[in-house]
């Protein structure tokens, strides 16, 4: 059962350095965020005129966001890694 609950709640926000609440923050988000863009983009659909470049723009925010909190994660974890090199040393 614990087994279960870990890799349900607690593995993949452990991999992307987040706690389950931090985790839920981005995803929750993330989701508001591809609402409005199926929102735009639907309108757009049948008014071509309207929301020119509101989808791509807003694809390209959420891109720049995951990406940027993927480095900021990274650095996190390399100045870990440096920081228990030093402290053995």
């Amino acid at each position: 059962m614990k087994k279960i609950i870990d890799n349900l709640f607690i593995n993949h926000p452990q991999s992307v350095n987040e706690t389950y609440f931090e985790h839920m923050g981005q995803a929750l988000y993330f989701s508001f965020n591809m609402c409005i863009g199926f929102f735009v983009c639907l309108c757009h659909a049948f008014i071509p005129g309207a929301f020119k470049k509101t989808g791509s723009q807003l694809v390209t925010k959420l891109y720049d966001r995951m990406v940027q909190n993927r480095m900021r994660h990274q650095a996190q974890q390399d100045a870990l890694i440096e920081n228990t090199k030093t402290e053995r040393a």
